[in-house]
């Protein structure tokens, strides 16, 4: 199996060379819009789109035969995501001028002195890498064929460079690991471990107050002080981003390297379209700025990548009902609207069970991946334990087939 892995290089760019990059970046980004404006919305193939737009893009833009098609490739790429994301004005696609794609016959990596060999509008041109040991360590004695050079908003440079892996295929284990995601615990898992997002939910409160003052500040001071108070803006931004990346990250990396040396699945619910189910609920602003802010699905892709990396067989399983069930008699509360779940605790009125409610539902997820991973191997069923009593205890399975 192969696993691209993209690694982000700095580049060392003086301002004659930055010149050049720019209107490299501006005569792809023209080509691009050039293209999408003057060809029928709905194709999508690179091929037709090639064969009608190569010469006339070429002619205009002055761009290498290469970078013409990647030029086109992308445009077909972009109209694929608008109709695979359902943006219904497919006309309103519009090309920046921050990033420029390239292959092997465009750009080159040489590994001895740390430099990139990039083609730019009139020439090609060599670039000094600024790089610490990790990049170096993952980029030594690799060949890549691909990267996307990039201009970031502070007017930095970077050469994003896509490595092919070869990735062990996953181990047939009969052991999982549940995973269960939230706010008051980042993670926890049917291993009894967890992560506590108190802090995270304290910095993220922090950074919201500190946008809120800074707002009202440029709202109504001076000119003096709406400019300070831009900058600051500025400092702020990507903060609270690079802060959820790394929680994110160290949490996936110990959890892979845990499963692959101990050959565990990882089962975690697939929560696709959270945010807008739950955004259908009445909350007030701050509930929704705490419940849309994590991101879930950075966590859920970090922990894919890594899993394909080390052999790791990820399951995704039906997050229904998963919170409310019982691991160990696998029942439901009666009555509709209630729960046998209290915030953190749960305490099952069947069988008496009593303990943390994320555990309980991460041994769910365990219990359900394990069903997938090993077909009748968790031995879930339907348990009634009165069949004259009505209404009779429910179990996960007859919620789920829609008792």
């Amino acid at each position: 199996m192969k696993q691209i892995t993209t690694i982000s290089c700095k580049l060392k760019v003086s301002p004659e060379m930055a010149k050049e990059i720019d209107a490299t970046m501006e005569s792809f980004a023209n080509a691009c819009q050039y293209i999408h404006d003057n060809s029928d919305k709905k194709l999508t193939n690179r091929v037709a789109m090639q064969s009608l737009m190569y010469d006339a893009v070429r002619e205009k833009f002055q761009l290498s035969a290469q970078t013409t098609i990647h030029a086109i490739r992308r445009v077909c790429a972009n109209r694929k995501t608008s109709k695979t994301n359902k943006i219904k004005n497919e006309s309103s696609l519009t090309f920046t001028p921050t990033s420029v794609d390239y292959d092997s016959r465009t750009f080159s990596l040489d590994t001895k002195i740390w430099i990139v060999s990039l083609k730019l509008l009139t020439k090609r041109t060599r670039f000094e890498l600024l790089i610490g040991n990790y990049q170096r360590g993952i980029l030594k004695g690799s060949k890549p064929k691909s990267a996307v050079l990039n201009k970031r908003k502070n007017s930095t440079y970077y050469i994003n460079i896509h490595v092919d892996n070869i990735a062990p295929e996953p181990e047939n284990t009969y052991k999982v690991i549940g995973i269960d995601l939230g706010r008051t615990d980042i993670a926890s898992t049917s291993e009894g471990e967890s992560w506590s997002g108190k802090n995270v939910t304290s910095k993220r409160n922090h950074y919201s107050q500190m946008r809120a003052v800074l707002q009202k500040k440029a709202s109504k001071g001076t000119r003096s002080s709406r400019r300070r108070c831009r900058q600051l803006q500025q400092r702020l931004s990507g903060k609270e981003r690079r802060f959820q990346k790394h929680i994110n990250h160290e949490i996936t990396t110990y959890l892979v390297k845990k499963a692959a040396t101990n050959k565990f699945s990882i089962a975690i619910e697939d929560l696709t379209n959270i945010r807008q189910r739950t955004n259908k609920q009445r909350r007030s602003k701050k509930e929704r700025r705490l419940s849309n802010n994590w991101a879930f699905y950075q966590f859920r892709m970090f922990l894919a990548y890594k899993c394909v990396l080390n052999g790791v067989k990820l399951i995704l399983v039906n997050p229904a009902y998963t919170s409310l069930t019982c691991h160990k008699c696998l029942h439901i509360h009666p009555t509709k609207g209630k729960s046998y779940r209290h915030g953190k605790d749960y305490h099952c009125q069947h069988c008496g069970w009593k303990g943390d409610a994320d555990y309980n539902g991460a041994k769910n997820i365990a219990a359900l991946g394990l069903n997938v991973n090993q077909p009748g191997g968790s031995w879930l069923s339907c348990k009634v334990s009165n069949l004259d009593f009505i209404p009779r205890q429910l179990t996960i399975w007859d919620v789920l087939e829609g008792y």
